[in-house]
């Protein structure tokens, strides 16, 4: 399983990276990627979802891998690109789920395309910055602590701190991502970047600074300035999944937003970490998306 990248057109002239997998017929599931990072080949997506008949569709957010860059974007923006993409690639209605900073992506897709989503979930995703009643750092390692205050409060110190940053991750092995990572890897995670998550992160850290460091440094302004949508309007079945040994994305993350988003579930889980979660549950992450929304829609236009 191999899935080659393809250029997706908008009409703004700029081009989506998009990588499409899985039977044409199959449920589609729109996967938005942690940030940074880029539209790689996933083993481990991949074969979780062919062995439940599901059309896996990834693709590099605007100034990630391959695809254009996308200037002062907010969240909500995400929603008219992958409605280009779903249109180009004549699927009507999909799943769509997002992991750490592809968190806020699925749900802005959920709030702002109501009747193409059936179903999201967010994996150790990121609650507004702004949301009130909780301390958004609080919990975090390190380099996080000092990532979006910076993107909030000096953007121009910000790019300089994105700059030096992106110099180890543009060119990680497998083998040096919990080095690169330290101050926000828990120990529950480097259990599990010891396995094929490894080499698959750390391609997707090369792949997302192909073109520069752009993608990373407008996700980050993204997320700290108002997503361009509410999280109280959402109606689309939502299930939000966190760990409780996750430095990157910390719990109460996930708490707030089953506060928040009116359809939201829980897939609370203390004993993972943020991306231990990821692949120990992804299997059960993808088979709630399909009780929840999916395998009895439309999945592609006639």
């Amino acid at each position: 399983m191999d899935p080659a990248a393809l250029e997706v057109p908008l009409p703004d002239r700029r081009v989506l990276e998009v990588r499409d997998a899985g039977p044409p017929d199959g449920t589609p599931l729109v996967f938005h990627h942690g940030s940074p990072g880029a539209a790689v080949v996933d083993p481990i997506l991949l074969r979780a979802s062919a062995e439940r008949g599901i059309r896996a569709i990834q693709y590099s957010r605007p100034g990630f891998g391959g695809s254009t860059r996308h200037p002062g974007r907010s969240v909500a923006d995400c929603a008219a690109d992958v409605a280009a993409i779903a249109d180009h690639l004549g699927v009507e209605r999909f799943l769509t789920t997002g992991a750490s900073g592809g968190g806020p992506h699925a749900l802005a897709c959920a709030a702002l395309l109501p009747d193409r989503v059936s179903a999201a979930a967010t994996i150790a995703g990121v609650a507004p910055y702004d949301a009130e009643g909780l301390d958004w750092t609080a919990g975090m390692g390190e380099d996080n602590r000092i990532e979006y205050p910076l993107a909030a409060s000096d953007p121009d110190a910000h790019l300089e701190w994105i700059r030096t940053n992106a110099e180890g991750l543009a060119t990680v092995r497998a083998e040096d991502v919990v080095a690169e990572l330290r101050s926000v890897i828990s120990a529950v995670d480097e259990a599990a970047l010891s396995g094929e998550l490894g080499g698959i992160l750390a391609a997707s850290f090369r792949a997302a600074f192909r073109t520069g460091v752009w993608g990373w440094r407008d996700d980050d302004l993204a997320f700290v300035r108002p997503w361009g949508f509410e999280v109280s309007r959402i109606r689309v079945p939502v299930t939000v999944w966190q760990g409780r040994e996750d430095l990157m994305v910390p719990f109460e993350h996930g708490v707030w937003l089953l506060a928040h988003v009116p359809t939201a579930r829980s897939g609370l889980r203390p004993e993972h970490g943020h991306l231990s979660l990821g692949v120990a549950a992804l299997g059960e992450i993808l088979d709630d998306l399909l009780a929840t929304g999916g395998a009895s829609g439309s999945p592609s236009r006639a």
